[in-house]
């Protein structure tokens, strides 16, 4: 089962090019920070703007440097059947333990739909898939009759919820049972997340505050609530500033503010205006993260 603090990986770029070299000290730098489980290639990596080449390679550049130490679910979804299915056995070729595949964007698929284009993905492909269900970026949302259909195939293992609905989590556990991964997609909510069953969060603020992020679910599987609450009050005001304007302009800027990576982002989306970096700045004094 995945859990803890899972990191959604930004992709640095220099002179609009991946830059492979901040990126895998970015990757070290979240190891050694205590971060469980490592996810690039997903929103926050800017997938939708990532040439296949560049995707496969920010996979392989993760593997190499996880080196099993911590579990890599590779973002492999695409509004094509056809494309994700290619993208998850390029994952699996480059070493990926999992597949986080979104549903389908744009097409805006039924429920039945959405059953037998992750159907297809699991039969194609021997890897174990996480489905990210974001109806926010998405426009479709996966109901939880479907996900339960779904757990039922044995390589659909879990889920990235970034519905913000806390009340759907533990009707689901109660219908999948415990080995099925759920993890929230929405910082803000993650402790509320894991209240209702959930079991860790693919985190946005874990890319600048990997450590503080670790410690907290940590300290959840230990039943210290005190230190949860403390830590999570703590990252209550950036969990807000990185979402100021559109993720993730404003997680770069703040990653490039502890000198990991450049702010740039590739287009459509554009730098932080003022007034968000000023927000960004101050969350991460707040958070004791900038002196």
């Amino acid at each position: 089962m995945f859990k803890g603090s899972f990191v959604a990986l930004i992709t640095p770029f220099r002179n609009g090019k991946v830059d492979e070299t901040a990126f895998q000290e970015h990757v070290a730098w979240q190891l050694g920070q205590g971060t469980h489980g490592l996810v690039p290639i997903g929103t926050t990596g800017e997938c939708p703007t990532l040439e296949e080449h560049e995707q496969k390679r920010l996979i392989a550049l993760t593997v190499e440097v996880a080196k099993g130490r911590a579990p890599v679910i590779a973002g492999t979804g695409f509004n094509s059947t056809a494309h994700t299915i290619e993208a998850t056995r390029q994952a699996k070729q480059a070493g990926a333990d999992a597949a986080l595949v979104v549903c389908p964007y744009y097409n805006k698929p039924t429920q039945e739909g959405l059953y037998h284009h992750f159907r297809a993905v699991h039969d194609a492909v021997d890897l174990p898939i996480v489905i990210y269900n974001i109806p926010g970026r998405t426009n479709v949302d996966m109901s939880n009759a479907t996900l339960a259909r779904l757990a039922k195939l044995p390589n659909i293992v879990g889920v990235k919820d970034s519905t913000n609905d806390l009340s759907r989590v533990t009707k689901l556990r109660i219908e999948v049972g415990e080995a099925f991964s759920m993890l929230s997609g929405e910082d803000g909510t993650a402790v509320g997340f894991l209240a209702q069953s959930g079991d860790g969060c693919i985190s946005v603020t874990a890319n600048v505050a990997p450590a503080l992020c670790s410690e907290m679910h940590e300290a959840w599987q230990k039943g210290d609530v005190a230190s949860v609450k403390s830590i999570n009050e703590r990252l209550m005001p950036l969990h807000e500033a990185l979402f100021v304007e559109t993720s993730p302009a404003p997680v770069k800027y703040a990653a490039s503010l502890l000198g990991r990576c450049t702010p740039d982002v590739r287009q459509p989306l554009w730098e932080t205006l003022p007034a968000t970096q000023e927000k960004v700045r101050d969350a991460m004094r707040g958070a004791g993260l900038l002196n």
